[in-house]
């Protein structure tokens, strides 16, 4: 009987200890929506029993992120969830997690070699043929096809950055839009503050334009400070961004933002999170799992209230 008693607390042990698992969280950095993203992982592993998570924050800084997942792969986690802030460090972070036999979970932004990841690491992003896209199309419309349009842009090694600007230059070449121009395009780096300072240059500098379409909600967001600090109307131009930010989704409730697109980041955090725990268990998982983008307009914004994901 003690024998019987002792074998099954022996095997609830072993149970419990193989279902603690590990997972560490290796941010670039925690602008906006990157800081959406982690709290959209962290949520989501609060669910799961016996899961830990532990986040870094690399502050933009890609060498130290590089040191970062080093050392959860010392630290022996069970998988890594990676967001880059350039694509190009996909071999790198591939190699490093291969050679320690660690499931990679790449977080948002689509690494370079992608076609060459191994079984166990995968994407989980958003398809960037679909937000520029999106957002252009309905700038287009709301300008009836014609118009001068100024480009914010991310962080210019940014996978979503260049694939928002080249959809933006897709639209604008098929027929029905043929007739937007692009006057200006700038670099501000996701930040509200750099797309400020970028909107004050051009305002100085009296370029005209009657749209302003940026990459994300917090380069539109800052336009739209500069432009209102300038005196304009924000009834004489559209302005659009990519996120639905409770910020933005603000902004568009008292008329300042015309155009955003949803990008859950609940919904990345959380099929990441899934994938990383599959992965670990030996389940096969796709290499590229898309979490669909969506067109929030004036019309259609109560739906995706008070939250943005």
């Amino acid at each position: 009987m003690r024998k019987t008693i002792f074998a099954a607390f022996v095997m609830a042990m072993c149970a419990s200890t193989a279902s603690a698992q590990t997972i560490g969280v290796a941010m670039s950095d925690l602008d906006k929506f990157r800081a959406m993203v982690l709290n959209g992982v962290l949520s989501h592993g609060k669910t799961i029993s016996g899961l830990k998570l532990v986040s870094q924050n690399a502050k933009g800084d890609n060498e130290l992120q590089k040191k970062q997942v080093q050392q959860m792969i010392a630290d022996k986690v069970d998988a890594i969830i990676i967001a880059v802030s350039d694509g190009d460090l996909g071999p790198q972070m591939t190699k490093l997690a291969a050679d320690a036999h660690i499931p990679l979970i790449y977080i948002n932004n689509v690494p370079s070699n992608l076609s060459d990841l191994p079984e166990n690491q995968v994407v989980v992003a958003s398809d960037e043929a679909e937000s520029g896209t999106l957002e252009t199309k309905q700038v287009c419309s709301l300008l009836q096809g014609k118009g001068r349009v100024v480009v914010l842009m991310g962080e210019p090694f940014h996978q979503a950055a260049r694939a928002r600007t080249q959809d933006i230059d897709n639209v604008i070449a098929t027929p029905e839009c043929k007739g937007l121009q692009v006057v200006e395009r700038q670099a501000a780096y996701w930040s509200r503050d750099y797309a400020d300072q970028q909107m004050q240059e051009w305002l100085t500098a009296g370029v005209k334009f009657d749209a302003v379409i940026a990459n994300n909600d917090e380069m539109a967001l800052g336009a739209i400070r500069a432009m209102k600090r300038n005196g304009m109307s924000m009834k004489d131009v559209i302005v659009a961004g990519v996120d639905a930010t409770d910020d933005a989704l603000a902004a568009m409730e008292a008329g300042d933002l015309d155009v955003t697109i949803l990008q859950s980041a609940v919904g990345q955090g959380a099929t990441a999170v899934d994938a990383a725990i599959k992965l670990i268990n030996g389940q096969q998982v796709p290499r590229v799992n898309n979490v669909p983008f969506e067109l929030v307009t004036p019309q259609n914004i109560a739906q995706y209230q008070p939250k943005s994901q």
